[in-house]
């Protein structure tokens, strides 16, 4: 019982060795690949995040960064889906990088927004259905969240060029001059 016990001990202590550094490595390795700017070392990857930068999804009022694998991976709460999608998309990423020809930015940017779903954009819109100030953009998100069947729509149909698209000029909403105020007239003498 008691060379048992010992093996047991041993076997146990040798598999913590082995592991805390296996884990260790392997955790810092998915932080590390997981920054935007691990993204931009690519260069096919560059324009994508330039235009990130310069959306609201990383300036806002709220002051609030969405990262790249926000959107473009699942939750990490999926742990399993989070690592196979991040594993699969490095792999094709690198792929494609040593093995295609010239890099279609079209291509991979349709492909990537093919492959959203709805889920992705609402893990951080939320409350999509209160909208005080609009009753139209109410309206079109009730149409997507309670859709007839047949009638399925992707978040990304009406959004798709909200983040990366290649302006130059962040437009913050609350700092937009609308076309009236700039001329110094009030919206009621205009029937606004």
């Amino acid at each position: 019982m008691k060379k048992k016990t010992i093996v047991a001990i041993v076997l146990i202590g040798i598999g913590m060795v082995l592991a805390f550094p296996i884990f260790s490595i392997s955790y810092y390795t998915m932080v590390r690949t997981s920054t935007p700017e691990f993204c931009a070392s690519c260069h096919e990857i560059k324009p994508a995040v330039r235009a990130w930068r310069a959306s609201t999804h990383t300036n806002n009022a709220a002051g609030i960064v969405v990262d790249c694998m926000d959107c473009h991976l699942p939750a990490p709460q999926n742990t399993f889906d989070f690592f196979f999608a991040k594993t699969y998309h490095g792999i094709k990423d690198v792929a494609i990088h040593f093995f295609s020809g010239e890099y279609d930015r079209e291509k991979a940017r349709n492909a990537a927004y093919a492959s959203f779903d709805n889920a992705q954009c609402q893990k951080c819109h939320r409350n999509l259905l209160h909208m005080p100030n609009n009753r139209g953009g109410m309206l079109a998100h009730r149409t997507v969240l309670y859709a007839r069947a047949g009638y399925e729509k992707k978040c990304v149909d009406c959004h798709y060029d909200l983040v990366h698209n290649d302006k130059l000029v962040v437009m913050f909403r609350q700092y937009r001059e609308v076309p009236y105020q700039a001329k110094g007239l009030k919206p009621e003498t205009l029937g606004y």
